[in-house]
């Protein structure tokens, strides 16, 4: 109901609504109009009563809301059920405990700040309030288990999109799950599964997109490997409008792979690369070694031909990849 009346006073705003034409039009009582009137207001909305003429909606925060995101969305079933933060931990952590309890597929949780967020191989991220997009999305996919590695090749896909779509600037993929812009990181991605007996129980993908975080405000060791949206776009980035877009590009992404496997999703991603073709170094827990970054095969495994020719198979969950010339912690 409080979405409903939001989404009344948005449409008549700057013209005022009663409190009893709120109330005839909905069937509730005014004390009810009033009280979720308070609950908008508190959330952020702007919303001023004029005696004898009623409310009118005069500015909208500039916050990650549900009710604000619902506006652009055009999606079947992702993002249909949100779950929003104000501050949080990690919005994996709350997703997979809302997937426990029966949170339905296609659930996003997001946050305006994260206090413990995590990247791939237990390294954080740096997750600053209203200065990103900081959010995960429960999927209960029907193929196998071994398939859910490419999820996050396929998020990456869609995130980088989105950006080049809306925010107007050269968005590329650094294998496995690293978008970069100017050649400094921008978005990462971490997914995470359950699964038992060749079953996929649930996917969270996390992911988190650098907007407009001041450089200022990165802390010192990341500073020249970290970038923000803004820091390149020609004008600021609207983050609700940015949210919405991903999550639009994730479903036609995701029903794609429903429909025709991960194929045509891996061909996108070979397009985005810009690991493929370059010299790089594989850092594995045993050994370190450098090569030309071929392909990914079918499995979305990159495939690195050595100095001596032999072409390794190297595996998203247990190596760190760098350019060979790189000397950075995130090239």
């Amino acid at each position: 109901m409080r979405s409903e009346i939001l989404n009344l006073l948005r449409e008549k705003s700057p013209q005022p609504v009663s409190g009893q034409d709120l109330a005839n039009h909905f069937g509730i009582t005014r004390t009810a109009v009033w009280k979720h009137i308070q609950s908008l207001k508190k959330m952020g909305y702007g919303i001023e009563a004029y005696t004898k003429k009623g409310y009118v909606l005069v500015s909208v925060p500039n916050k990650l809301l549900p009710e604000e995101i619902s506006r652009h969305l055009h999606t079947r079933f992702i993002g249909r059920n949100m779950a929003y933060e104000d501050v949080i931990p990690s919005t994996n952590d709350l997703l997979k405990k809302m997937a426990l309890q029966g949170a339905p597929d296609g659930t996003v949780c997001v946050a305006e700040e994260q206090s413990v967020g995590k990247g791939r191989l237990a390294r954080g991220w740096f997750s600053p309030y209203g200065k990103g997009l900081w959010f995960s999305l429960l999927l209960k996919p029907t193929f196998l288990p071994q398939e859910a590695p490419k999820m996050t090749l396929l998020a990456a896909v869609a995130v980088v999109r989105a950006v080049r779509e809306l925010c107007g600037v050269k968005a590329e993929i650094k294998w496995p799950n690293d978008i970069l812009l100017e050649g400094r990181k921008l978005v990462g991605i971490l997914t995470e599964m359950s699964a038992e007996f060749g079953h996929i129980n649930y996917l969270v993908v996390g992911i988190g997109i650098n907007v407009c975080v001041p450089q200022s405000m990165v802390p010192e060791a990341l500073r020249e490997s970290a970038v923000s949206i803004d820091d390149v776009a020609e004008k600021p980035t609207d983050r609700v409008a940015l949210l919405a877009k991903v999550l639009d590009h994730l479903e036609t992404c995701y029903e794609t792979v429903l429909k025709e496997g991960f194929g045509p999703i891996l061909d996108e991603w070979r397009r985005y690369s810009v690991t493929l073709g370059r010299m790089v170094k594989v850092i594995a827990p045993d050994t370190t070694y450098t090569g030309k970054a071929e392909d990914i095969d079918e499995e979305g495994a990159l495939l690195v031909r050595r100095e001596n020719g032999h072409v390794e198979r190297v595996l998203a969950g247990d190596v760190s990849i760098r350019p060979a010339q790189g000397k950075g912690k995130y090239q």
